[in-house]
C-alpha cells in the first residue's frame, strides 16, 4: 500500500522518525523503494546534481514533470513530493496551473513550494483545492542570489520570524515543512510546536524527519560532503573504476569475448555470402547491358 499524507501525519503523532530521500530517475527510485524509502522528493536540486547548472534557478517546469513521472513509474508505493521551480508559483492561479500540470503530467502526489508570509496565500489556495503542499523554511535555495547560502535566523528577530511562518503554514494548510539551514535548537523548538512534521536536511536531530540527497549519500560527487550530508557509500569512485575497467578490457580486446554473442553454423554464412554476391553479379550484368 503507497504511504500517503495521511501516513506521515500518523508517524508524527506516533513519534517515530521520518526518512526522505531526494530521488530523480526511474533507477533510483526502483532502488530507493527497495530499500525501504518510501518518501520521496523530487528536489528541483535536480538542477544542479542531473542538469550540471549552479543552482535551481534555471530548472523550469518541464524539467521537474519529465524527472517526477520517471520517479513515479520506479517507486509504485512512495509518497512522491516535487517542488515546484522557481517563479511558478508567483500567484494562486499560476500555482494552480503549474501544480495541476505536475500532478497530472508528474504523476507526484504532493507539491513543495519554498517561504513563508508571501505564499501563506498560495498554500492555502492549493490545499483547498485539494493539492497537498510541503512547505519549506530557512535557507531556500530559490532565493540564494538574495540571501546567500548559509544558516539562516542566527539571532531572535529572525528566529522568531521563522517560528511564526511555520504555525502560519501550518494554518494553511501544509502538511508538512522542511526546515535548511537553521540552528539545530530552532528547529527542535519548530518541531515542537507544529503538529505537522518537520524535515530537517542541515537542521539538526530535533527534527522529526530527515531529507538527504541521493549524490551526498552516495558519494557521487568528487568534493566533499558538506557538514549536514550523511555519506553512506562511495559509489563514485566504484563507478569510475567498472567504467575504466571496461574501456580497458575493450582496448585490449579482453571484451567481448565468443561467449559474450551468440553463434550460428558457418554454412549460413556461407550461404547468405553466395547470395549477397549472386545478387552482385547480377546487378553488375544488368548494368553491363545498359
Amino acid at each position: 500500500m503507497r504511504l500517503t499524507v495521511a501516513g506521515i501525519a500518523r508517524m508524527k503523532a506516533k513519534g517515530e522518525r521520518i526518512a526522505m530521500l531526494t530521488c530523480y530517475d526511474h533507477a533510483s527510485a526502483l532502488i530507493a523503494e527497495r530499500a525501504g524509502l518510501r518518501f520521496l522528493l523530487v528536489g528541483d536540486s535536480l538542477g544542479q546534481v542531473m542538469l550540471g547548472h549552479g543552482s535551481t534557478i534555471p530548472v523550469t517546469l518541464d524539467d521537474m514533470i519529465h524527472h517526477s513521472a520517471a520517479v513515479a513509474r520506479g517507486a509504485p508505493e512512495s509518497l512522491i513530493v516535487a517542488d515546484l521551480p522557481f517563479l511558478t508559483y508567483a500567484s494562486a492561479d499560476q500555482a494552480v496551473l503549474s501544480a495541476r500540470r505536475l500532478m497530472q503530467e508528474g504523476r507526484c502526489h504532493a507539491v513543495k513550494l519554498e517561504g513563508g508570509a508571501p505564499v501563506l496565500g498560495v498554500v492555502e489556495h492549493l490545499v483547498s483545492l485539494g493539492v497537498p503542499v510541503m512547505g519549506h523554511l530557512g535557507f531556500t535555495p530559490q532565493a540564494a542570489n538574495q540571501i546567500g547560502v548559509r544558516v539562516q535566523a542566527k539571532t531572535a528577530a529572525p528566529a522568531a520570524e521563522l517560528i511564526r511562518d511555520a504555525l502560519a503554514l501550518e494554518r494553511a494548510g501544509a502538511f508538512a515543512i522542511v526546515l535548511e539551514l537553521v540552528p539545530i535548537e530552532l528547529a527542535a523548538e519548530v518541531s515542537k510546536r507544529l503538529t505537522i512534521p518537520t524535515i530537517g536536511i542541515g537542521a539538526g536531530p530535533g527534527c522529526d524527519g530527515q531529507v538527504q540527497v541521493w549524490h551526498d549519500v552516495l558519494g557521487l560527487h568528487d568534493h566533499p560532503p558538506f557538514r549536514h550530508a550523511g555519506r553512506y557509500g562511495e559509489i563514485g569512485k566504484a563507478i569510475e573504476t567498472a567504467l575504466a575497467g571496461y574501456a580497458g578490457d575493450v582496448v585490449s580486446g579482453a571484451f567481448p569475448t565468443e561467449a559474450n554473442g551468440a553463434s550460428i553454423d558457418a554454412s549460413v554464412i556461407a550461404e547468405a555470402a553466395a547470395l549477397v554476391d549472386g545478387q552482385a553479379s547480377a546487378s553488375a550484368l544488368v548494368d553491363d547491358r545498359a
